[in-house]
């Protein structure tokens, strides 16, 4: 008993001290990708560089669908989404769930404001090293905020969902005063 203890209270000092920067260092570029997604419910295919056209990309990755800080997470996006649009970024969050949980996630926990997308086989998250190391079946909360020409201009990684859209936001602001 005092063991499991013991190896509890260790995970979670290992969750707690991760590192604050994501494994893909800003000025690599962008991974390419395409995945089923979906927005209010509506399924649809999203394409990076499809997206990349319209403007800035704000990719998340996060653990799970309906977990605490998942929820907290897209509530935050959620809220925020007139600031990415008046920026012209498009935002996507991306886990491991299967479609039809994100269907409900996206309308339930995303408010129908952005889209969810389903990477079942974790192939995006890994090619973004964005792996959870004590846990390889979750993806770690990694936000990338990726410039039009497909640059990573910013990373940041924390299991703390509260500084992600901040971050991501200052890092847009940062972009449109370059641009």
């Amino acid at each position: 008993m005092r063991h499991r203890f013991f190896l509890a209270a260790l995970l979670a000092g290992i969750c707690i001290a991760a590192p604050a920067s994501a494994a893909l260092p800003n000025g690599t570029k962008a991974p390419e990708f395409t995945l089923q997604a979906t927005l209010g419910g509506n399924v649809f295919t999203f394409n990076l560089a499809d997206a990349l056209k319209k403007g800035p990309v704000v990719l998340y990755f996060y653990p799970a669908a309906f977990t605490k800080g998942c929820t907290i997470e897209a509530h935050d996006f959620a809220d925020a989404i007139d600031q990415y649009k008046a920026l012209n970024a498009t935002v996507i969050g991306v886990s491991h769930d299967q479609l039809d949980t994100l269907q409900k996630f996206s309308v339930s926990e995303c408010r129908s404001k952005f889209a969810v997308a389903a990477d079942t086989d974790q192939a995006v998250e890994k090619a973004y090293d964005s792996i959870l190391a004590v846990k390889p079946q979750y993806a770690n909360r990694t936000s990338y905020v990726i410039a039009q020409d497909g640059t990573i201009v910013y990373s940041y990684t924390a299991l703390d969902p509260s500084e992600h859209v901040a971050n991501t936001l200052a890092a847009l602001k940062t972009l449109e005063t370059k641009q």
